[in-house]
């Protein structure tokens, strides 16, 4: 009996303590789920931008040396320096006659003698003579820098060329009406001789302006010339040149331009 006594009352003592387990303020059933903690987020990095490709220059071209055949004749007259050159251009093209037949075709020359000056440093200028854009000025044989005779520019000689084989010579002067070094040097890659009015033997004497007997301001060098170009390179140009026995040799651009540039960039081109 006592035995039974004890088993009851520890059978009582475990319920009272389940009960006083379950009413603990300390214990509730957990009825959610934890939140997770945020997982790492692992992403891929933003990718590099690919580098803007440089551009690759276009090629400069190659410049080619171009020459064609031009005959080379001396100047058989004093100053028939542009005579002798328009033969050179003429024959390139099949066009042949005398230095004698060219100036028998061209005006009358204008042999009255010039008026000169000086300037206050000593230098001898023309102040007054005729008219080189529409006939020679002075004696074909006289002498430059005296001066006795002069030259003649380009108007008449173009009318020449244009009247006997040539129609499609043109011919001119200064930068602006299109006369340019470019100009020039693409004519003479295309096959075309030049005829261009420079100074003997590339010389840079005084260059003044007279005024002609009609009022024409005329741009002048005593030592006057033209000679005709028969080839071109990226920085030449082939002369054929009148002065003394006749020549051909290669000239650099820059001095050249230097020379023609005296005379306004006056030429003719045949073609």
């Amino acid at each position: 009996m006592k035995s039974g006594i004890v088993f009851l009352l520890a059978l009582l003592a475990l319920v009272v303590g389940a009960i006083t387990v379950l009413a603990s303020p300390k214990y509730k059933p957990t009825t959610t789920r934890p939140t997770p903690a945020p997982l790492l987020a692992i992403g891929r990095p933003a990718p590099t931008p690919s580098p803007t490709p440089t551009p690759t220059p276009a090629p400069v071209p190659t410049v080619t040396t171009v020459t064609f055949n031009v005959p080379v004749y001396k100047q058989l007259r004093n100053l028939d320096c542009e005579t002798a050159a328009l033969q050179m251009a003429l024959g390139a093209l099949g066009i042949n006659f005398t230095q004698n037949q060219l100036i028998a075709m061209q005006p009358q020359p204008d042999t009255r003698a010039p008026v000169m000056g000086r300037l206050s440093n000593g230098q001898k200028i023309v102040v007054q003579w005729g008219n080189p854009y529409k006939n020679f000025v002075g004696n074909i044989d006289g002498a430059d820098l005296i001066p006795t005779g002069y030259g003649i520019y380009y108007p008449p000689l173009l009318a020449l060329v244009q009247a006997h084989g040539v129609p499609n010579a043109e011919g001119g002067e200064g930068a602006r009406s299109g006369w340019t070094p470019a100009r020039i040097y693409a004519e003479l890659a295309a096959g075309h001789p030049v005829m261009a009015w420079t100074e003997t033997g590339w010389d840079r004497p005084y260059v003044g302006t007279w005024s002609a007997w009609d009022g024409t301001p005329i741009r002048y060098s005593l030592i006057e010339h033209v000679v005709t170009l028969s080839g071109v390179s990226a920085t030449q140009v082939r002369v054929n040149d009148p002065w003394h026995s006749g020549s051909q040799y290669w000239f650099g651009k820059a001095d050249f331009e230097r020379s023609w540039a005296d005379f306004n960039n006056m030429a003719i081109v045949f073609k």
